[in-house]
């Protein structure tokens, strides 16, 4: 590169970081920066582009056009030019603007005169935020050391407006971080919460993004990236990861780490008169935006590493991160793009609520979530670059809603939806030590779903009669290594110590699907929800389910085991899995150890397929558990995880609870148990058509227990039956209507 061009780019940066330093309203510093970027390149125009929201685009400040367009032009993302930059997060550079795709004339800017256009996106790390343009009478196109400057003025103004440089006159021009903002995501959790966000991961501020001296920068960067060398070589050394593939992936972190391709684009972006810290983030924001547009899952991947990579670099040469010492405020609502169950199980209980950018209804960190009741967001879009640490938040997880410093408005009635909850919970509270019987005299047994420790106080505050659900896959997920059986056995027991006597059914290893164990190979499956998972890990990987079977055994060690085997397609996978517990049993037996003084060995109906088994299936198993879930995405082929679908079918539509009550039918046929788990079975209209539909035992998260009962012990169930009955008759495609309308009239 010339040093002419060095040297214009570095005068270019200055004179930006003094028009910024400058005191000047908001309005008046954007002036003064499009005056002298248009006067340092030689260029008619320079134009600044900011989003007022979402979707729309305003010119903001502008040298060479109409002064009365400023705050008065504006465009849909996508639309013109300037909204292409925007959209496609790419510059355009064209001598001939007119004839460009989608080009579209603004008459009140005066801008037909003006041929040549570049324009560039204000962006930092895939937040947009506007869009540089310069324009010139000469049809001509703009160098490549021209491009280059611009995109990096582009970075500095994005820094600024981060800092808040522009806040003043005109609606676009609101700082940053300022104002009430509504996300809408998923709901991972059920519940509400407000606090003050905690970032799992902070951001990092990059305060002086020009720098004097390239070799102090040079310098400063070279031994950052020494540091972070040393860092991933210590982590190399110290993981307990033996599995091949996943060391193969730390390797490749730390190639990234050694990559002389990436320090070489870093430090001549230095030359060209960035600090080291915008250096990096340059560099980063380039990594997104091909991770954006790559459609290899792997590669796409190995870019995160890189990114991963940057943040890492960035804390190191600012300071800034985790460990700055900053206090968790009161009632942390943590923020975070995904978080794995074991840093999720490390924040606790003290954390209100959890919002997450990406994650599933699935993923281990909702299950965590679930164990904790904390309420959960997922798919929260741009929570992580809205947020900073301290900002009020309203989390609704029963709607997938949050509200990032809302108007007080919205918070007082936000807080009256909370104060109704509590009311309703201490009611619900004094039903604790009641039946949940029915005003027909039917009684049914509510049970809590659990998987961590943590979650066994629950079982007497909520009422529950029993765990009619023990996760056996998240001691599995929490660790960088396979448990070893004597951990596994010492966990199992104080489960049993803690139910004191109350029913524990154990689910064997559910993994697979969504639960990909760290130090397990994932599988490159094209359809993992119906592909090798749970009960066909396990048959495929004896070792693994026999070591869990001894375990179970040991914790047992003269008290009652109920073992139940996950997602059982056909009577043969059954009975393949009772023969290995069985023969366990006789180990232990021969072993001289402990045996349990009874041992119940049930399935989970979760694929359609069991539920037509032959009658000698029913007959073995001494249980059977719907698995609600899977069964119903399988019923209805609508995947649970697909936002476009997963809502489009209903539990009370005619055919699914045909379909339950058939299950229900064959298991009374040959006096099998049967119970219902699932989210539907602590829905409380759920939960009662579930009944009505001949279950007896269902089991839910502790919160929801006291809502049924409740529920539960107003109603008739054989009046619900001939409602739901009726419905069916009369051609109804789902009976949710005429159930409300028959509660509607039950007396409180």
């Amino acid at each position: 590169m010339p040093e002419r061009s060095e040297s214009e780019s570095r005068k270019l940066l200055r004179r930006l970081r003094d028009t910024l330093a400058t005191p000047a309203k908001g309005q008046e510093r954007l002036d003064r920066i499009t005056h002298m970027i248009a006067d340092s390149m030689r260029t008619e125009v320079c134009s600044i582009y900011l989003f007022r929201d979402e979707s729309t685009l305003e010119l903001c400040a502008t040298e060479g056009l109409n002064p009365g367009a400023v705050h008065q032009t504006r465009m849909r993302l996508g639309e013109g030019l300037v909204g292409r930059v925007a959209k496609t997060s790419t510059p355009i550079n064209t001598g001939n603007a007119p004839a460009e795709r989608g080009f579209r004339f603004m008459p009140e800017t005066g801008e037909e005169i003006y041929s040549a256009f570049l324009g560039v996106p204000i962006q930092r790390l895939g937040e947009r935020l506007g869009v540089l343009v310069v324009q010139s009478k000469t049809a001509r196109q703009y160098s490549d050391d021209e491009v280059y400057a611009l995109e990096v003025v582009a970075m500095v103004l994005a820094e600024m407006t981060e800092l808040g440089a522009f806040i003043g006159e005109g609606e676009a021009l609101s700082a940053l971080h300022q104002q009430p903002v509504l996300i809408r995501g998923l709901t991972g959790q059920e519940g509400s919460a407000e606090g003050r966000v905690w970032l799992h991961e902070p951001r990092v501020v990059v305060a002086n993004p020009v720098g004097d001296d390239p070799k102090k920068e040079l310098k400063r960067l070279n031994k950052a990236v020494e540091e972070l060398r040393l860092s991933v070589d210590a982590m190399m050394s110290g993981s307990e990861i033996v599995d091949k593939d996943h060391q193969q992936v730390l390797e490749t972190y730390r190639m990234f780490a050694n990559s002389r391709g990436w320090l070489r684009r870093m430090e001549e972006d230095i030359q060209r008169g960035l600090s080291a810290e915008a250096a990096v983030e340059k560099e980063q924001s380039t990594t997104r935006a091909r991770m954006g547009q790559v459609p290899d899952p792997y590669l796409r991947e190995r870019l995160h590493d890189l990114d991963d990579l940057s943040n890492r670099l960035l804390r190191i040469l600012t300071g800034q991160g985790r460990d700055t010492g900053a206090a968790m405020p009161e009632n942390p609502v943590l923020v975070a793009r995904n978080i794995g169950p074991a840093e999720l199980l490390e924040y606790g209980r003290k954390l209100k609520g959890v919002v997450l950018e990406e994650g599933s209804v699935g993923s281990h960190a909702a299950v965590v979530a679930r164990a904790l009741a904390i309420p959960l967001v997922i798919h929260a879009e741009r929570i992580t670059t809205e947020a900073l640490n301290g900002d009020a938040i309203l989390v609704d997880g029963d709607q997938g809603v949050v509200h990032l410093r809302p108007e007080d408005t919205v918070a007082g009635a936000f807080r009256d939806k909370i104060a109704m909850q509590a009311e309703a919970q201490s009611r619900y509270a004094s039903l604790r030590e009641l039946p949940a019987l029915a005003t027909c005299g039917t009684q049914i047994s509510l049970h809590m779903n659990a998987g961590l420790m943590a979650d066994l106080p629950s079982l007497a505050g909520s009422g529950a009669e029993g765990v009619g659900l023990f996760r056996t896959e998240l001691q599995f997920l929490l660790r960088s290594r396979v448990p070893r059986r004597g951990e596994l056995a010492a966990l199992y027991s104080r489960v049993l110590d803690s139910a004191k006597g109350k029913r524990v059914v154990f689910r064997t290893l559910d993994i697979g699907s969504d639960k990909v164990l760290p130090y397990m190979k994932p599988q490159d499956e094209p359809n993992p929800a119906m592909g090798w998972r749970a009960i066909r890990v396990g048959l495929d990987k004896p070792g693994v389910m026999r070591m869990q079977l001894q375990a179970l055994i040991r914790a047992a060690a003269g008290r009652p085991l109920s073992v139940m085997f996950p997602f059982v397609a056909q009577m043969s996978e059954f009975e393949a899995a009772r023969r290995a517990l069985l023969s366990e049993i006789e180990r232990e037996r021969r072993a001289g150890h402990v045996l349990p003084t009874s041992t119940e060995i049930g399935a989970m109906l979760e694929t359609p397929s069991l539920a037509f088994a032959p009658r000698s299936f029913f007959e073995l198993a001494d249980f059977v558990s719907i698995g609600g879930n899977d069964l119903k995405q399988f019923f209805f082929a609508a995947d649970r995880e697909n936002e476009r679908v997963r809502r489009r079918y209903d539990t009370l539509d005619v055919s699914f609870l045909d379909f339950i009550g058939r299950i229900a039918d064959r298991c009374a046929e040959t006096n099998t148990p049967l119970s219902f788990c699932g989210e539907d079975a602590g829905r409380p209209i759920e939960a009662l058509c579930l009944i009505a539909m001949g279950l007896r035992t269902l089991s839910m998260r502790p919160a929801s227990i006291g809502p049924v009962k409740h529920l539960i012990r107003r109603v008739n169930l054989a009046e619900l039956r001939a409602v739901i009955d009726d419905a069916r008759e009369a051609g109804a495609l789902t009976v949710r209507p005429a159930v409300m309308e028959w509660l509607a009239r039950q007396p409180m």
